[in-house]
């Protein structure tokens, strides 16, 4: 069976992309009209068989029926503003999510911050360097990590999650966990999003259990588990199947308050993080928003060699400011500062191309 998706691309930025959208010579990106493009490329899937093309968009017309059905349906949701249902985000403009791991194995900074004092402060330090979201964490899911028990996961971050809402109540609070009961006790004291990373596939019943709170979800891909996940991963087309998994389980989702995050370095090679980051704007076609988290992650070492860093501050704000310039909303990072400060670099040099 034929299937098509439907990938937006040549873009344009500020005063050239509002000038465009206003002449109807290009479209808004996710409804921001400071992003706009004129092509569009179309994937075609035939089995194993995958081909692609790329076109002007006024020219949908010239297709055969079935594919220009679905590719006129894909624009309307690439083009679609994206409601605002996270507290204090707008996803017309990109938001840093600040990690806070409260874990002693991290990858990066495991042990760094698992107390209160050292947490509350670091806390405090993201949210003035401009992050809109916090995401705390209990449980380590670097390449190799085990299970925590649910018992020692909410220990590691139940004081914090309990006072963050009474010193931070303007900043979206987002929770890492995979288990629906730490889930629901982070929800009870004012979790805004539930972060987790295996999709919702580690408890069968997780979804169910969390559905009546209309909690917003981040709905993450991920092959395999923390501890297998970087055995050899396999796909038959990286993008595409991603695409395939999002299209599956967002209608498993009630209340379709959904992040999408396709999940780099979760299950992925190199040459498959690369694909995923190149070819991000396809998955606009689902016409949610889009998270990425790039930080800190082992391809940027793979890529660097000799030039890699203990923070890989620089091939994180380069992965960044790619994925900003293909209209990625959310951007998942260690060093909030430095990634705010390439944001405003980048925009404001953007804003001034005619």
């Amino acid at each position: 069976m034929k299937k098509y998706y439907t990938r937006a691309c040549n873009f344009y930025y500020g005063a050239n992309a509002n000038l465009l959208v206003k002449t109807k010579k290009a479209l808004p990106l996710c409804g921001n009209k400071n992003i706009a493009f004129d092509k569009i490329e179309i994937f075609t899937r035939n089995n194993n068989k995958i081909q692609s093309k790329i076109i002007d968009f006024k020219k949908i017309n010239t297709l055969g029926r079935d594919i220009k059905k679905k590719v006129a349906n894909d624009l309307k949701k690439i083009v679609l503003k994206r409601k605002n249902f996270l507290k204090n985000v707008n996803f017309s403009e990109p938001s840093i999510m600040g990690i806070l791991n409260l874990t002693p194995d991290s990858f990066s900074d495991g042990g760094k911050f698992n107390n209160l004092k050292k947490a509350t402060i670091h806390i405090s330090s993201m949210i003035n360097s401009g992050a809109k979201i916090i995401d705390i964490g209990g449980e380590s899911s670097r390449p190799g990590s085990k299970t925590v028990l649910t018992n020692i996961e909410w220990k590691r971050i139940e004081k914090v999650v309990k006072n963050f809402n009474k010193k931070h109540k303007k900043v979206c609070l987002s929770v890492d966990t995979r288990k629906s009961e730490i889930m629901l006790k982070a929800i009870k004291h004012g979790a805004n999003l539930i972060n987790d990373v295996s999709g919702f596939k580690y408890e069968v019943q997780s979804l169910s259990k969390i559905q009546k709170y209309n909690i917003a979800k981040v709905l993450h891909h991920m092959r395999g588990t923390p501890n297998t996940m970087q055995k050899n991963p396999k796909y038959r087309n990286v993008l595409l199947d991603i695409y395939d998994f999002f299209e599956k389980n967002i209608d498993k989702i009630h209340n379709k308050k959904i992040v999408i995050d396709p999940g780099i370095g979760f299950g992925k090679n190199l040459k498959h993080n690369l694909i995923l980051i190149s070819k991000i704007s396809l998955f606009h076609s689902l016409g949610f928003p889009i998270l990425i988290g790039t930080s800190r992650k082992r391809f940027i070492s793979q890529i660097s060699g000799i030039n890699d860093s203990e923070e890989k501050i620089g091939g994180t704000i380069a992965s960044v400011l790619f994925l900003l310039s293909q209209g990625v909303q959310i951007f998942r990072v260690h060093n909030v500062n430095e990634v705010k400060q390439g944001i405003l670099v980048f925009n404001r040099i953007l804003s001034n191309l005619n």
